[in-house]
């Protein structure tokens, strides 16, 4: 096997900003004929409902329902498929579980309020939301993990009812997944998927119930989709290729840190995995251990190709600087492997996740930590967060004025209100006043 090369970038560079900005640049760009497809089968499943969400599914999945109740899961089959696991699995889904629940019941929001001198009440109210809808890929490409990461929080937060949409290729039902739905408490099950599922989870139908918000993974189509139906509803985020970057001391074992750079490589092509020290030779040595390892990799291939077109080992002067490099990526996970984590964390402004120190690695986040996994990409750190409660949680304000609140407020708000030459807001408050 040919050794592998990956593009080597230093700080130091003049052009370092701009060869950092082109190996950073991901751009899926909008492909016509995906986005007409979806937007097909959006209006065919919003004009004909359960008809237009059976007929692509059978298409699209090779399944063969004739009636839209086949399509729904009972309770007792989510519960089948958590009382046939082995202890292993079982035990294993149900601590990640309770971690992932423990780390949530911090993240819920409450509501608060406060009385000023004339009594006039202002304050905030949270509520969950009454309906949210969970996207889960389902068939080979099943991934338990997500059904936790998403519906855990959901129902931490109160939400009312969760529905979980799964695909089941040619009938494939993962009973893992099925599992993971059953304990982490989601409320009803239906096997469809693609942009038929998100239609249906957006608009409704006579089977399926119209959500608030939908959120977990998915393909291009399901992706599209998403952004499509937003309004209608709300969405979590759209997610780019999964990325990581690490910022190392040169004293981390090389073989831990290049099979951390291959544990996001190995999602897809697209992925991104950059290494960023303070010490040539270790970078080096981190390269040595890519070659060493690559070829024991299950998924070579996509892990060559992730390294090649969109890898880099990038070579600075200090950490500090390391740090600032970090925040112009703003990745989705960063790892400091690091003597110190905690003082080159106070430099770190955005990441969609951080592991402090050598023995963490990022696949424990994926798992098990606690800690969402669903995290923001592309950059979007800069201004969004990790996926948690608060994504099912509203924000209402509240506002009681007491009478001489609205008299003191009614004569601000009228003049502000004539100001703008909004004369029924100006008198609405004029009332009001004494």
């Amino acid at each position: 096997m040919t050794a592998l090369k990956i593009t080597r970038l230093d700080s130091s560079d003049k052009n370092f900003k701009d060869q950092l900005k082109t190996r950073l640049a991901w751009d899926e760009g909008d492909n016509m004929d995906v986005h007409q497809q979806v937007l097909d089968i959006i209006s065919k499943v919003k004009n004909e409902g359960d008809k237009a969400v059976l007929a692509y599914t059978n298409q699209f999945d090779q399944t063969h329902f004739k009636k839209a109740e086949e399509i729904e899961l009972s309770s007792d089959t989510l519960k089948q498929a958590w009382d046939n696991l082995s202890a292993e699995k079982a035990d294993a889904l149900q601590t990640a579980a309770n971690r992932i629940r423990a780390y949530a019941e911090e993240q819920k929001m409450h509501s608060w309020q406060y009385t000023e001198d004339d009594g006039t009440v202002l304050g905030q109210k949270i509520t969950a939301l009454d309906k949210a809808g969970l996207y889960v890929p389902g068939g080979k490409a099943a991934y338990p993990s997500s059904v936790l990461m998403n519906a855990i929080p959901a129902k931490v937060a109160g939400v009312g009812e969760l529905i979980m949409v799964v695909p089941t290729p040619q009938g494939e039902k993962n009973q893992l997944v099925l599992a993971a739905a059953y304990i982490a408490g989601v409320d009803r099950v239906f096997t469809i998927g693609g942009a038929q599922a998100v239609a249906a989870l957006a608009y409704g139908t006579k089977t399926i119930p119209a959500v608030d918000k939908i959120v977990g993974p998915g393909n291009i189509y399901v992706a599209t989709a998403k952004k499509m139906v937003f309004g209608q509803v709300g969405i979590d985020m759209i997610a780019g290729p999964s990325e990581i970057l690490i910022i190392c001391d040169g004293k981390t074992n090389p073989d831990w840190i290049a099979m951390d750079l291959f544990s996001q490589a190995e999602h897809d092509e697209n992925a991104q995995a950059i290494l960023i020290s303070d010490d040539a030779d270790y970078l080096a040595q981190v390269e040595q251990s890519i070659n060493k390892l690559l070829p024991e990799m299950e998924r070579k291939d996509i892990i060559e190709v992730s390294l090649t077109t969109r890898g880099a080992l990038i070579k600075v002067d200090t950490l500090t600087q390391a740090a600032e490099v970090a925040n112009f990526i703003a990745p989705e996970h960063l790892e400091l492997s690091v003597a110190d984590p905690e003082t080159l964390n106070q430099h770190i402004r955005n990441a969609g996740a951080i592991f402090m120190g050598r023995y963490t690695a990022e696949a424990l986040g994926d798992y098990c930590a606690g800690p969402n996994h669903v995290l923001p990409t592309s950059s979007t750190s800069r201004y969004s967060s990790p996926l948690g409660v608060y994504d099912f949680q509203k924000r209402s304000s509240i506002i009681n004025c007491s009478e001489s609140g609205a008299n003191t407020l009614g004569k601000i708000a009228s003049v502000l209100a004539r100001g703008e030459s909004l004369t029924a807001h100006a008198r609405s408050a004029e009332y009001r006043i004494k």
